[in-house]
């Protein structure tokens, strides 16, 4: 806070804005009180005879002072300490010769009360104190029933919770006379915000061409408001929502952008359009006749208008806009760009578009819009454009809204950038790096792929040093021949004629003592090396001669040729390709062109008679050293290993060979014979299984009548042991 006798400044302060407390700057001087939005940069004062009352009341979390002025509007501004008010007590009192008073509130809660109308301001008293106090002009609408009048506010934005809407019952009167609910509405809506398409119009712009909200738009201007008329939507716009006008040219030079700034935005369903922007083609004339006399013109407006107006339609548009709103209209400045333009061509979040400097901003066009005051920027940077360096990235850090990345820029319009940013003494990140240390400027970021180290060509020499010097070294990495048929390789199989055998060789082994084996130890393995130094590229050019006459021009290069200097000088500091587009467009719009012509006949001649002698003097040959003159042809040697005969367990002698041969046969034809005889072997089977079931069934009988037998031979024995001893009873 800077203090002085006749001044106090706040940085941090608070105002209300519909229904919201949004961040602000307040001066207060002798000339009055002057406040600027943060969010949108508007500035507004109280002149010192317009405020009334100077109240000094609690708010919300801090302290606040309420200022009421001369024609009802209430204005609230928070984010004081309990210690300033002595201060501002002070300054209000010498200064500005107001009374500082508290503001006192009820706190009972009571929802019943009177309420009261003071200007633009309903107060609801409970006793002799205001509960609360509600500002008209934040009311968007109000709608009567019974005995019951609601009240719709506006929904700001940028406020996550807010009030929606609030109802007041009003008990019917006894008295005869007016309805109490009628008379409530018509208080609130003499000063509510509300709009309503009423009214004589100025003029009418039909079928204008928009981009936000898109579509082709009927443009109504009225003495407070704009209506915008389409075929879906229509759209109501208060002169205090209009912020700011630009006037930007388009890139082409034949297209113009009319940008309107809002606040509140545009609402279509939960689209919001901050800005309304129009595109004009510049050859379109217009003429308006507007509805009202000069006279009224003049009291109304100031006489910024005029009844009757001719122009580009651009021009006319903007000119009404400037009269009705009392704004000024923005128009680039000072910065031209590579091409001559006053805008630079970028992308922005993958959607082209182009970026303007102006005196106090940057203002993007058109998706999204976008407008960065300078008081908002932090500091920019110039960063490389992902791995080519054709284009760079601006970045803008913005205090409050993060970052902006302006992409895909050419690199032809670095410098004027980066000087442009400098007169307007915004702090650059990475101007150290662009300027400091070794004296070259700017030229570090033109030729940054020439000081950039090659790491490719880096490891290339390393390799080349490493294997070049040290080819015969015993340390290089080596690979092992493939030979299948030695006795190591582990790809032998078991069928092969040359695989070894396990048994040979552990006899072996056991009848020399495993002299064999460290004889094979002994013997070296063949290496291969392999040279990984870098091949040299063949050269397919082939020389060129210089007696060789050259090709003669055509009109249209001798024509460019003799004409190249004029473009120049009438378009200063044109590129290569935009000379070339300017050249056939003057070289078609020419009516005669057979002067030029004659003479590309006439060279041709000349190069015709000039060829003909550089043939008779032997010219025309072969020069080059390409590859045809120079083929090659590849051998490729195939080393075949000798046959290791009558070694190893894989050899076998020829008597064994036909043994083996003869068993072989052997085995197949019984193979054969055992094919045939299955089926008959099957057969048999059967029979077998049903005689062994006969045989079954006859041992079971038979089985039978031996247990018959035995059971008759037990009883028989039985009755001898009965007479027996019967007998040896009588004898006794």
């Amino acid at each position: 806070m800077k203090e002085d006798i006749h001044m106090l400044e706040y940085g941090d302060a608070t105002m209300e804005v519909r229904s919201a407390m949004v961040p602000c700057k307040l001066k207060l001087s002798d000339a009055g009180i002057a406040f600027r939005n943060v969010r949108t940069g508007k500035v507004e004062t109280l002149a010192p005879d317009d405020i009334e009352v100077v109240n000094w009341q609690r708010l919300a979390g801090s302290y606040g002072i309420r200022i009421f002025t001369s024609n009802g509007i209430l204005h609230r501004f928070g984010g004081f300490k309990d210690s300033e008010q002595p201060r501002l007590e002070k300054f209000f009192k010498s200064t500005l010769k107001k009374t500082l008073k508290d503001k006192e509130y009820c706190m009972k809660g009571w929802n019943y009360g009177a309420a009261k109308f003071d200007g633009s301001v309903l107060s609801f008293d409970v006793g002799n104190l205001p509960a609360f106090e509600i500002p008209l002009n934040h009311v968007s609408g109000c709608t009567t029933g019974k005995n019951e009048v609601t009240l719709e506010f506006h929904q700001p934005d940028e406020v996550p919770t807010n009030l929606m809407e609030m109802r007041f019952h009003i008990p019917a009167s006894e008295i005869a006379g007016e309805d109490p609910v009628e008379v409530f509405q018509q208080r609130v809506m003499e000063k509510a915000s509300v709009l309503t398409a009423t009214g004589e119009t100025l003029c009418i712009f039909q079928e204008v061409h928009c981009l936000t909200p898109r579509g082709r738009y009927d443009i109504k201007c009225y003495p407070t408001f704009v209506q915008l008329h389409g075929k879906s939507f229509n759209f109501n716009l208060p002169i205090e929502s209009i912020l700011r006008l630009f006037l930007l040219p388009h890139m082409d030079g034949r297209h113009h952008f009319f940008v309107v700034s809002l606040d509140p935005p545009i609402k279509q369903g939960q689209t919001r359009y901050p800005y309304l922007i129009m595109m004009f083609s510049g050859e379109e004339e217009d003429e308006i006749e507007l509805e009202l006399s000069s006279e009224e013109l003049k009291e109304k407006f100031d006489g910024r208008l005029e009844k009757e107006m001719t122009g580009p339609q651009f021009e006319l548009i903007s000119r009404v806009f400037k009269g009705i709103c009392s704004r000024k209209i923005v128009t680039p400045g000072s910065f031209l760009g590579h091409s001559g333009n006053p805008c630079v061509s970028c992308s922005y979040k993958a959607a082209a578009g182009y970026l303007y400097p102006l005196e106090r901003g940057f203002i993007y066009c058109y998706k999204p819009p976008i407008h960065i005051r300078f008081e908002e920027v932090t500091a920019v940077n110039f960063a490389r454009s992902g791995s080519t360096t054709r284009t760079f990235d601006f970045e803008v850090e913005v205090k409050n809204s993060g970052m902006h990345t302006f992409s895909s820029i050419e690199k032809g319009e670095y410098n004027r950038l980066f000087d442009f940013v400098k007169s307007k003494n915004i702090r650059i990140k990475n101007r150290g790096k662009m300027e400091g240390g070794s004296g070259r400027g700017r030229d570090d970021y033109r030729d940054s792929d020439a000081d950039e180290p090659d790491h490719y060509m880096n490891r290339v020499k390393a390799d080349a040093a490493e294997y070049g010097d040290d080819g015969d070294d015993d340390d290089e990495s080596t690979d092992e021949d493939f030979a299948p048929g030695e006795e190591g390789s582990d790809v032998a199989e078991e069928f092969d004629s040359d695989a070894p055998d396990s048994s040979d060789d552990s006899d072996a082994s056991a009848g020399s003592g495993g002299s064999d084996s460290k004889k094979k130890k002994d013997k070296p393995k063949k290496a291969k090396t392999v040279s990984e130094k870098p091949r040299k590229r063949r050269t397919n050019k082939k020389e060129k001669d210089e007696n060789r006459p050259k090709r003669p021009m055509s009109g249209y290069f001798l024509w460019l040729n003799a004409n190249r200097e004029n473009i120049k000088t009438q378009y200063p500091g044109i590129s290569i390709t935009d000379l070339s587009k300017r050249a056939g467009e003057q070289w078609r719009s020419l009516d005669d062109k057979s002067e030029w012509d004659a003479k590309a006949v006439e060279a041709k001649k000349d190069y015709e008679e000039a060829m003909k002698e550089y043939i008779a003097s032997g010219g025309g040959g072969d020069t080059g050293g390409g590859l045809g003159s120079k083929k090659q042809k590849r051998l490729s040697v195939v080393s075949s290993s000798p046959s290791k005969a009558g070694s190893g367990g894989g050899f076998k002698s020829k008597e064994y060979i036909e043994s083996e041969g003869s068993s072989d046969e052997d085995d197949s034809n019984k193979r054969k014979k055992s094919k045939k005889e299955s089926p008959k072997k099957k057969k048999k089977s059967k029979s077998n299984d049903e005689e062994e079931k006969g045989d079954e069934e006859e041992k079971e009988k038979g089985d039978e009548e031996e247990k018959g037998d035995e059971e008759e031979e037990e009883e028989e024995k039985e009755e001898e042991k009965m007479s027996e001893g019967s007998d040896n009873d009588a004898s006794d």
